[in-house]
């Protein structure tokens, strides 16, 4: 299996191929099959939960293990598959936002638990702050908080967020950023692994392609930001130009744009560049790029 493999997707492959063999064998082969999966998975699961008490029982050393092993997304997926993490949903998602704060923070909002129901798995959250007006940047800061609590709490089937204006609301479904034909809002975005960046390119900038799509990443007081390679103004590749501070200049146009500001461009407000939702955690760091 691949490192850190995605639960969430084998597990969608098993669903997949269980569909497969269901259509094609008669119901008493099904019956058998399905009682098979099932012996299997209660298996793993009373060998987990044996592991998870010896851990209890062995002190100080047993729980610092457990922490190890409850920060590891597989293994903490494994656990909420078998009824057995040791923390509750509400935890986890407390967890999963003070890990996105410093993101949301750079694009000048924050987000509040409402509420947690363990039982329905729906987190209400509430947005608040601004990012001046970018409806695009919003609904990033928007994605960026979904993507934090699907990863640490697989089990939520909802996540209902108020504090988005109206205007950014209907930009989540139909709005194409920055007025090209693209509606990134309004597709599900895929979180992309894209691994440590020990070091960035010159002046903090860094281009890479994630799953067809052309990103600049600029690093600035050691806070990370993603854009679309594409300068809003005149349509040229960004990863070029040069980053000032905060403010990073297309090497075609010499527009000016604060990546710290959602990438508004310095002279006119009506001009941004394109965000793209953004995590970094011990596990490198991921982006999220829209589905084609």
């Amino acid at each position: 299996m691949a490192q850190r493999a995605n639960a969430r997707q084998v597990g969608d492959q098993i669903e997949r191929l269980l569909g497969e063999v269901h259509a094609m064998v008669s119901p008493p082969a099904w019956e058998r099959v399905d009682q098979l999966v099932r012996s299997i998975v209660e298996l793993y699961g009373a060998g987990l939960q044996q592991i998870v008490g010896l851990l209890a029982e062995d002190g100080a050393a047993g729980a610092a293990l457990r922490a190890r092993l409850i920060r590891d997304p597989l293994v903490a997926s494994l656990l909420l598959l078998h009824g057995l993490h040791p923390e509750t949903l509400a935890t986890r998602v407390q967890q999963a936002l003070e890990r996105v704060r410093p993101y949301l923070g750079s694009h000048g909002g924050d987000v509040e638990v409402i509420g947690t129901d363990d039982g329905s798995g729906v987190v209400r959250l509430r947005m608040k702050g601004s990012c001046d007006g970018c409806p695009s940047s919003i609904i990033t800061v928007k994605l960026a908080v979904e993507g934090a609590i699907r990863e640490s709490a697989p089990e939520v089937t909802r996540i209902d967020v108020e504090g988005l204006t109206d205007g950014a609301e209907s930009h989540a479904h139909h709005a194409p950023a920055n007025g090209h034909a693209e509606e990134f809002p309004g597709s599900t975005p895929t979180w992309v692994a894209i691994g440590h960046l020990d070091g960035l390119a010159s002046a903090g900038l860094a281009a890479a392609e994630v799953s067809g799509a052309r990103i600049v990443l600029c690093k600035v007081d050691e806070q990370l930001y993603a854009y679309r390679n594409t300068c809003p103004a005149c349509g040229s590749a960004i990863d070029g130009g040069q980053l000032n501070g905060d403010r990073l200049a297309c090497p075609s146009c010499g527009k000016r744009y604060d990546v710290r500001l959602a990438g508004r461009a310095v002279e006119g407000r009506d001009l941004h560049l394109d965000p793209l939702p953004l995590l970094e955690d011990g596990g490198g760091v991921k982006v999220a790029v829209p589905a084609p």
